[in-house]
């Protein structure tokens, strides 16, 4: 069984995204969203040319558009469309993608939600059981830069059931504009400028950026009683808050020997996490951060587990840890 992360007391994050939030489609609001995994058992769709509701206003890649009622009956099999061809990341399944997006319905046009007008991207994993069946199938394999249309038949979005939280009767087809503005794997690392780490009674983090994991090293020395929370690598994007959920990359070793105890990179898998749901040493350690960073954390016991780490972890009581943290978006 694939171990999880150390860190989470309580499972959030990701993996309940549904399809459509609210208006705002903050993915903070993630959990709150009706659960999309109702037609993950669908077989695939075909991927056909049309027919597609016009754009008729915000065409470039990053306006927010205004797309045309549905003329006629929708296609019976995935209509897609790139109307903007971009140049970036191929996106591949089970990647978490940054995206803005717009849905409505094809019959009324009635928007569903949209994260233009909060200037939140939504976050999502591309993966089966998070997210409609339709965006899986749609994304995949288009390019970050890109803006793509498409139409999805109840089938590959919610089925005979509809969802009567957003309005979906259970033969609405839905109309989608996806900008794909970045995606991360299992490879992703941090991007910015390398901080000196010139103090020798810390550890020293590698600063390889090549989606492997870093090498830690602890150094001879007693470890400090306070918290450290150190750049290594500086990114350039927005500062972490205290109620934020974040996307990371991360390896976990103990001062005392600096033996591995739980890495994202070990298990080829991102983590996502509200800082407010993490030990207080991450939590504070990441407030103020910028994405794009990597961090490196030292929690001290009282900050860190204390004299009840979980069991089977390989962390004895009053452990002082130690930590690379790749920081890489905020959802």
């Amino acid at each position: 069984m694939r171990r999880r992360s150390l860190l989470i007391a309580v499972p959030v994050g990701l993996t309940t995204l549904a399809a459509c939030g609210d208006d705002g489609g903050d993915a903070s609001n993630a959990s709150e969203a009706p659960s999309a995994s109702a037609t993950s058992s669908a077989p695939a769709p075909k991927i056909v040319d049309g027919p597609l509701p016009a754009i008729t206003a915000g065409a470039k890649f990053g306006e927010k558009p205004t797309v045309a009622k549905g003329s006629g009956d929708p296609s019976g099999q995935l209509a897609v469309k790139t109307t903007v061809a971009g140049n970036g990341k191929t996106v591949a399944e089970n990647d978490f993608v940054v995206a803005d997006y717009l849905g409505q319905i094809w019959s009324s046009a009635k928007v569903l939600g949209n994260s233009y007008d909060t200037k939140s991207p939504l976050v999502f994993q591309l993966a089966q059981g998070s997210v409609i069946d339709g965006w899986r199938y749609a994304l995949t394999g288009k390019k970050t830069g890109s803006r793509v249309l498409f139409a999805v038949p109840p089938t590959w979005a919610y089925g005979d059931q509809g969802n009567e939280q957003l309005g979906v009767k259970k033969d609405d087809t839905l109309v989608f504009v996806f900008d794909l503005k970045d995606s991360y794997n299992a490879k992703s690392s941090a991007k910015g400028e390398e901080v000196a780490q010139d103090d020798t009674a810390l550890p020293k983090v590698g600063t390889n950026t090549d989606g492997k994991a870093p090498s830690i090293k602890v150094p001879d020395a007693k470890a400090p009683t306070k918290l450290v929370a150190n750049y290594v690598i500086e990114g350039d994007g927005a500062e972490v808050a205290a109620e934020d959920s974040v996307l990371v990359q991360y390896k976990g070793v103990l001062w005392d020997g600096g033996k591995e105890f739980d890495s994202t990179y070990s298990r080829k898998q991102l983590t996502s996490f509200s800082l407010q749901q993490v030990v207080k040493g991450w939590s504070q350690g990441l407030t103020g951060k910028k994405v794009g960073s990597r961090v490196l954390i030292v929690v001290p016991p009282s900050l860190g587990y204390g004299d009840s780490p979980p069991d089977g972890s390989g962390i004895k009581k009053d452990s002082t840890l130690v930590f690379s943290v790749d920081i890489l978006a905020k959802l």
